[in-house]
């Protein structure tokens, strides 16, 4: 059996049958593009902040802790041009601009929630295998390596 089969009798995740296609793995293929801005740190938290509801930038800027005007600018683009962000301004001075979700981007921002909700959820597990890994790392030096010298091989 091939390792990258199914086990028998149990059905491929809809991700795998997807990517059977190859078409995400193409270097070419727009999707990765869009893989990108929903993926992306930021798109993330803007996507799931709007799940909240309809916001403005200066809303989003303060829910959104450590993201530069530019990022949030160009993010917000980003979405807006996937079809998943609606940005609405209202012909008023000074300008007021809100941003919320279309329909299809309520549908992707459900699924990065999982995943951020998934992170969040199992922080304490994660964090903890990382200062086991890093404690590991510090005591058992790499072979070649002696007191922080490499020798040679």
């Amino acid at each position: 059996m091939n390792a990258n089969e199914p086990l028998p009798g149990a059905e491929a995740p809809a991700i795998a049958k997807l990517m059977e296609r190859g078409e995400l793995f193409a270097a070419e293929c727009p999707s990765r593009a869009v893989l990108q801005h929903v993926t992306s740190r930021w798109g993330v938290l803007v996507l799931v902040a709007l799940l909240a509801g309809t916001h403005r930038f200066s809303d989003l800027r303060r829910k959104i802790g450590g993201v530069s005007e530019k990022m949030l600018a160009q993010t917000l683009q980003w979405l807006e041009g996937d079809g998943f962000v609606l940005r609405t301004q209202y012909p008023v001075v000074p300008p007021h601009v809100e941003y919320s979700l279309t329909p299809m981007g309520v549908e992707v921002a459900r699924q990065v929630e999982g995943l951020a909700d998934w992170i969040e959820g199992n922080l304490g597990r994660i964090l903890s295998g990382r200062r086991e890994r890093a404690d590991a790392l510090a005591v058992a030096p790499l072979p070649g390596v002696r007191a922080g010298v490499r020798t040679p091989a």
